[in-house]
């Protein structure tokens, strides 16, 4: 199905049976116009595709096109499936209940299914950059990736996501400076040139303080995963953007808000560090 009624981009329904998801996956796919140009357009892949619209994502990336604040950007949101607690996580590693049991197939279907189709469905030889954004559980996948795939990824939106993600439970002797997921790989892991990483919390996410220093575990799991990141040679502000609204909840609506704070941050013609 193809859509022309907005002025900066064609939109259109496609899905793609998965070989290594073993189901078939529905995008939600919008191609700047200026694609008909010839020139090449940056690519977002944006977890958790079934929420754009409620989101208002048409209109947030049409205004951003329209009135000429960022590059041309190819975006492709992608629906979970009904095992998103599976193909979601850090796909090297589970969490302590066995969750993300299909997080590598995810990141393969994504690396030599979704890709490739891209590329030859829609004539486009490379992108300037290549990103990918998720919620919650899918901002914790798009950071995996990205870490995991520097060579083809250089942005991670990560919108209130699930950094808790842990070995062991909160009953289990847990430790936070070990048993946090995504900081391990981070803390043991090496800067790579390149990446950039955005961030953004609600102070409604939650009200867990498991640590019962007086901030809510959202803000304090992706506090400390900055640290790390820092840590490694990231610069705050330059390699790092990080937006909390002392109002948002963990919800669509607060994402929503703060997505065109992303792609402005993201692929902003005049400024790369705005």
């Amino acid at each position: 199905m193809v859509k022309q009624n907005r002025l900066n981009f064609i939109a259109e329904h496609k899905s793609i049976q998965s070989a290594h998801l073993k189901r078939n996956v529905l995008l939600d796919i919008f191609i700047p116009k200026k694609i008909i140009d010839n020139s090449w357009p940056s690519l977002l892949l944006i977890n958790d595709g079934q929420n754009l619209q409620e989101m208002g994502f048409h209109g947030i990336i049409d205004k951003l096109a329209e009135s000429n604040q960022i590059e041309p950007v190819f975006y492709v949101g992608i629906h979970a499936g009904k095992d998103r607690k599976h193909e979601y996580g850090t796909a090297d590693v589970l969490d302590y209940e066995g969750r993300g049991s299909k997080a590598k197939a995810y990141n393969n279907f994504i690396l030599k299914e979704l890709l490739p189709f891209i590329h030859i469905h829609y004539g486009i030889e490379e992108f300037q950059k290549m990103a990918i954004a998720g919620f919650s559980l899918g901002g914790l996948s798009a950071l995996d990736m990205v870490w995991h795939h520097p060579d083809i990824f250089s942005i991670a939106g990560v919108f209130s996501g699930s950094l808790w993600w842990r070995t062991k439970s909160l009953e289990d002797n847990y430790n936070e400076e070990t048993d946090r997921i995504m900081h391990q790989l981070i803390r043991h892991g090496k800067y790579k040139p390149g990446l950039r990483f955005f961030f953004t919390t609600g102070s409604l996410d939650e009200t867990a303080d498991r640590n019962n220093n007086g901030i809510i575990d959202s803000i304090d799991d992706t506090l400390a995963l900055i640290d790390e990141l820092v840590q490694l040679g990231y610069y705050k502000d330059y390699d790092i953007k990080y937006i909390n609204y002392d109002d948002g909840k963990h919800d669509i609506q607060t994402w929503g808000r703060a997505f065109p704070h992303f792609l402005l941050w993201s692929f902003n013609l005049l400024s790369k560090t705005s």
